[in-house]
């Protein structure tokens, strides 16, 4: 398996070419910023990578570096969607090979990219209603045919779409979903996001389809929701209720934009997590957008948000134990290994593990395929399936903000490139909330979906906190030297007013929309 080494609290990875049991050679190619194996026919040599100042060797996309294996008739490779079993290891994973693989996220600066990925509700014009499966895959295969689009298939129903570094998935009630490419800039970004948006339009109009962004489904109640086909979905489905009251209604009704990050090494992620995490409320502040549940005002800005917070504890949350002296890869590759799995993926089917570990499945103890261990593809499908506000894979996502209006999909990845990839703000931001305790920061994400800015803090608001860090997100993106800082203007009126956009559909609502939510399908229509 992978060569790891630890020098003080770095990890660092040496990597060779593994052989596959064609006898050909596999590498990883990263698209979609997801991982599958690419087969060469020629041998590939790989020296070995250094290590240095708590780096690490990574993958880059389309580049073929591998973890190094010295087992004949072995591959390990990290595939989703999953791949067929023929990709098992013969001898078992260790805890290094899940530190290694997040390990080997690292990339240097140059390299470091912008992914963003947003949901929004596809909905019937006429009727208000979501899509069924039929129209989606309709639309799917409109947008397929037309715009050149290679199809993802579950057996024989269609469930996405790929494109370059580009996929389109559906999320469990029918949710569309761009995960974008790894991009330089936020003007591709927004580009891209204008692209996608375009191309669904073109198809979905002449459909009667129309799409809405915002946060948490409107109008309708989880028994209006549609189930797409999907087999992971059922298992999540069945266990949700197990564990939370809300965990179908974040299936269902929910909706987000997120943005994923890179870290240069070990110390750079952290510093980068405790400052996600840490700032990832006033994110849901600034970007709160889910007032209505079922044609009426719910009590909360960002239901979205709220939902979360009762939706399954082993899996969520704001992660205490990433502010402690000893975090690291480490650290949360034991967290992970602790979280019930939901699956696991064998001839082309999904497998209920529900309740079970991953340290079970590395010692062999699950039920659902007894005596059956692990690979790399289980691994990167388990992460998958951990839900904290800020998550760790071979990139950081930050997760706490509502789906919106298009203009506020550039507006997000702006905000926290401006934070995180500009050195001068990332370490103000660490200094602003050095002394910020793990109770409050557990207030704030308690408190924020209620009363958004307006939650009290210490001796003021969330408010005066939020004009602090937005002004360093945008010294940050000034200091990047690619114009980026226009792209939070539609954060920057939320900031100087300290109304959220919750607030302002809520005063719609009980203004001239006469205290009806129909409205917002047109007012927040894509």
């Amino acid at each position: 398996m992978a060569l790891v080494s630890k020098a003080g609290s770095s990890y660092c990875i040496r990597s060779d070419i593994t052989r596959g049991r064609t006898g050909q050679n596999v590498a990883f190619g990263v698209v979609n910023n997801v991982e599958a194996p690419i087969m060469k026919e020629k041998s590939i040599k790989f020296s070995s990578l250094s290590c240095k100042n708590a780096r690490v060797a990574q993958f880059f996309p389309l580049e073929t570096v591998g973890f190094r294996s010295k087992r004949r008739n072995s591959v390990i490779v990290a595939a989703s969607p999953p791949t067929e079993d023929a990709l098992i290891a013969t001898e078992p994973l260790t805890k290094q090979d899940l530190v290694g693989y997040l390990a080997s996220g690292c990339k240097s600066k140059e390299k470091w990219r912008i992914g963003t990925e947003h949901e929004k509700f596809g909905f019937e014009i006429k009727t208000l209603r979501p899509m069924k499966y039929e129209q989606i895959a309709e639309l799917l295969n409109g947008i397929s045919e037309r715009f050149d689009w290679e199809k993802v298939m579950e057996g024989d129903k269609i469930i996405g779409l790929k494109q370059g570094k580009q996929s389109i998935s559906l999320e469990p009630g029918g949710q569309f979903e761009l995960s974008g490419a790894p991009l330089e800039t936020l003007h591709q970004t927004c580009a891209e996001v204008n692209s996608h948006l375009y191309q669904v339009k073109a198809v979905a109009e002449e459909m009667g389809i129309g799409f809405l962004g915002i946060g948490f489904q409107p109008k309708l109640g989880l028994k209006d929701i549609p189930v797409m086909p999907k087999g992971r979905y059922e298992i999540m489905r069945n266990y949700m209720p197990k564990v939370g009251s809300l965990g179908l209604d974040m299936m269902f009704r929910t909706c987000t934009v997120q943005v994923n990050l890179d870290f240069s090494s070990e110390a750079d992620m952290i510093r980068k997590f405790r400052a996600g995490l840490a700032l990832q409320p006033i994110a849901t502040a600034l970007f709160a957008n889910s007032p209505f549940t079922e044609g009426k005002p719910n009590g909360y800005l960002s239901m979205r948000s709220q939902i979360w917070t009762d939706t399954d504890k082993d899996r969520t949350g704001m992660l205490p134990f990433v502010f402690d002296d000893s975090f690291g890869f480490e650290q949360y590759v034991d967290y992970a290994l602790d979280v019930p799995m939901y699956f696991v993926y064998r001839k082309k089917k999904y497998i209920d593990c529900t309740g079970m570990t991953f340290r079970d499945f590395m010692a062999g103890k699950l039920p659902c395929i007894p005596g059956e261990l692990p690979n790399l593809n289980d691994w990167e499908n388990h992460l998958t399936t951990i839900f904290p506000e800020v998550r760790l894979k071979r990139y950081l996502e930050m997760r706490g903000a509502d789906g919106g209006p298009w203009r506020r999909l550039c507006a997000l990845p702006a905000f926290w490139v401006g934070l995180l990839y500009d050195e001068v703000s990332l370490q103000s931001i660490l200094d602003m909330t050095a002394d910020w305790t793990s109770e409050e920061r557990e207030m704030l994400r308690n408190k924020v979906p209620k009363n958004g800015l307006k939650t009290p803090f210490r001796d003021g608001l969330l408010w005066h906190i939020a004009e602090d860090v937005l002004k360093l997100a945008k010294d940050g993106l000034e200091r990047r030297g690619f114009k980026e800082s226009g792209f939070l203007n539609e954060v920057a009126e939320v900031v100087r007013t300290g109304v959220t956009p919750a607030e302002k559909l809520l005063e719609l609502y009980h203004g001239k929309w006469g205290q009806s939510v129909d409205p917002v399908f047109e007012e927040l229509l894509y």
